[in-house]
């Protein structure tokens, strides 16, 4: 049994994947001395991550600062391809861990791969069987996968599509997802601040809160933002507050349809902690978002997903989710039945949410410490 350190660097640099990891850059710190944790951030989102590396009190050893102003794919993935091949080459570790599906994860796990580094993936296995939904993260997936030497799948599912592209069984473990590991740890903190604009809903009345940015919904965000304006005028006078991505394809079009309508409450976008400020106070979510179909059902929220397909199956088989895709009577007829069917309502809230327990990071940290260092694992920890 080797008594050196593990040295552990985590690669990251968009807001999701900065949340995701948060808690697992904290599990390896809080398993020195058995390990040694290396950070190391490409800033493909620049300004969302330095927010939230204060919020989790992240100071990465490696700054990659590769976002520029109208960045393309190709930009992204080689920029931080020919970044990390000097950081990988000065500090020699063990075994880099990427997330998910950014253009970051899969340049990073490329450039580990080319150093001959093991790649520990995250979020891994979860997979819409359309190469071109979302676009590209479901490519960026499938990618980072074949460069990976170990699997931390979320669910069960996600195993079994790796399982199904031959990935070896004893490379893969069902961690949970630490996207619920970050969402319950910030939710209990005091005194989380609400967005600007908050203060101008009706605290009586039920809140819907919205997002939706994906770049396969552009063509039909004018559908969406009418959808949102039948929403407010039903019956029971339900509010809306939609921090509204300032993609050319989004915020414009949000603000000609819903700009004024009374109900409706636009925001800049909002920092994380003030997302789950908001997602504890609404009545339900209606999003495109990868993410929050994972983190308000934590807080007994359901979600409508805006999306005609969804990589989180489990949500929609446990009843946490909802698919509602993006046709304007189909989103008003849904959030129509979660505001005025209580059984309805109750069935989606108190559904069990089969993305984690809040202990995914603990168990990454220590697998990897019994795969590599010999350390023990047991059995019952698994998800």
């Amino acid at each position: 049994m080797s008594t050196t350190p593990l040295r552990v660097m985590t690669v990251f640099g968009t807001r999701p994947d900065t949340i995701k990891m948060a808690p697992v850059v904290a599990a390896l710190k809080n398993a020195a001395p058995a390990v040694e944790t290396i950070v190391c951030v490409t800033a493909q989102h620049r300004q969302m991550l330095d927010d939230l590396l204060d919020l989790f009190k992240i100071k990465p050893d490696y700054d990659l600062d590769t976002m520029t102003a109208d960045q393309s794919l190709t930009e992204i993935t080689t920029r931080v391809l020919s970044g990390m091949e000097p950081v990988l080459k000065e500090s020699k570790p063990d075994v880099v861990l990427v997330h998910g599906d950014t253009s970051t994860s899969t340049a990073a796990a490329l450039a580990a791969f080319y150093q001959h580094v093991p790649v520990g993936h995250v979020e891994a296995g979860l997979r819409t069987n359309d190469r071109w939904t979302p676009y590209p993260e479901e490519m960026n997936r499938r990618l980072t996968g074949q460069l990976t030497s170990f699997h931390f799948s979320p669910t069960d599912l996600a195993k079994q599509h790796l399982l199904r592209e031959s990935i070896t069984l004893e490379d893969i473990i069902v961690t949970g997802n630490t996207v619920i590991d970050a969402f319950i740890a910030t939710a209990k903190r005091p005194n989380l601040p609400h967005p600007k604009g908050w203060e101008k809903l009706d605290p009586s009345r039920e809140i819907i809160v919205v997002t939706a940015h994906r770049r396969e919904n552009h063509p039909y965000m004018e559908e969406m933002a009418l959808a949102m304006r039948d929403i407010v005028h039903l019956p029971s006078r339900p509010q809306i507050l939609w921090p509204v991505h300032p993609s050319p394809k989004v915020a414009p079009v949000a603000h000609k349809i819903l700009g004024g309508v009374e109900g409706v409450v636009l925001t800049e976008p909002i920092d994380y902690a003030e997302m789950v400020a908001c997602v504890r106070s609404a009545t339900f979510v209606l999003t495109d978002s990868g993410g929050l179909q994972e983190e308000a059902p934590c807080l007994g929220k359901p979600v409508l997903v805006m999306r005609e397909e969804t990589e989180r199956p489990e949500g929609l088989a446990a009843g946490t989710l909802e698919l509602v895709g993006h046709d304007r009577a189909k989103i008003v007829s849904a959030a129509s039945r979660l505001l005025t069917d209580e059984l309805e309502y109750e069935r989606m809230a108190k559904a069990s949410n089969p993305y984690g327990d809040g202990h995914a990071s603990e168990r990454i940290v220590r697998w990897l410490l019994a795969r590599l260092r010999g350390k023990s694992y047991p059995s019952e920890f698994e998800a």
